[in-house]
């Protein structure tokens, strides 16, 4: 009775981790996706930064990748970082797959769907459009290339913020889980900050339509929001490792290991 108490208590534990595994990377890939879908889509103003809507949930992929590296290991928080980016291209091709793909014809498609415009319009990707538009054409002009960009700050940022957390890591010696948490993260935001918006930007300061003065304080807007985000969230960060490493049974420095492969009809 004790040995099967025991097995069930490890599938429970088992199961539980990896529970609290899948609410982390899916919190991580749906802010990731959130970011794509609204992208530049909009401006606001929080105070003195101007800041595009899709930054809004970005912060949260960071919190994410920090709290996986620290519980479950380098290994888990790079196979994460390379899921979002395997995303990232499946939604680069449904993009272009719904540009390439022919519209129904003319007298089928419903009113919303062609936008009548009272002036030319200059699109992110270099054209100008005058009279109207379709819906999808504008969605795909304002998306497509924040998508590529966010692709690259993406690769370059989640990498460099895993790689970063880990050197400090050792740097400190496991110790001043601040110090990892923050110093990771600020580094990396503004790798992400300053790709992201010269990226989005870059062909149209080329054209002249956006003055570098504009470009910088998106660049520093953007940095400012996710840096003062990054520091907030100390507090939580630490409150979090603190109970789920009680929650997940969890000693410092003891990642959850891999569940054995069974051996059933193995031999007999």
């Amino acid at each position: 009775m004790a040995g099967i108490t025991t097995v069930i208590g490890e599938a429970e534990l088992r199961e539980r981790r990896e529970r609290v595994f899948l609410v982390l990377a899916g919190t991580f890939l749906s802010a990731m996706t959130l970011l794509n879908v609204i992208g530049i889509t909009r401006f606001i103003q929080l105070g003195p930064m101007a800041l595009a809507v899709g930054v809004l949930p970005y912060p949260l992929t960071f919190l994410c990748t920090d709290l996986i590296c620290e519980l479950y290991g380098k290994a888990r928080a790079n196979f994460l970082v390379s899921v979002g980016l395997g995303l990232n291209f499946l939604i680069l091709f449904v993009l272009f797959l719904g540009d390439a793909i022919p519209s129904v014809p003319a007298d089928q498609m419903p009113p919303w769907q062609v936008l009548q415009l009272a002036a030319p319009v200059a699109l992110p990707n270099g054209d100008t459009v005058e009279g109207s538009i379709g819906l999808y054409q504008l969605i795909y002009a304002t998306t497509s290339g924040a998508v590529f960009a966010s692709m690259l700050a993406y690769i370059a940022a989640q990498y460099c913020d895993v790689q970063l957390f880990h050197f400090w890591k050792r740097v400190t010696r496991g110790k001043y889980l601040w110090v990892r948490n923050n110093f990771s993260t600020l580094m990396s935001q503004m790798v992400d900050s300053v790709m992201v918006i010269s990226v989005t930007f870059g062909a149209a300061f080329l054209r002249g339509d956006i003055a570098l003065k504009a470009m910088l304080v998106l660049i520093g807007s953007n940095y400012l929001f996710k840096a003062s985000v990054a520091l907030i969230d100390t507090g939580p960060f630490y409150l979090c490792v603190h109970y789920l490493r009680r929650y997940l049974r969890l000693e410092a420095e003891q990642y959850p290991r891999a569940e054995p492969r069974s051996r059933t009809g193995q031999g007999v």
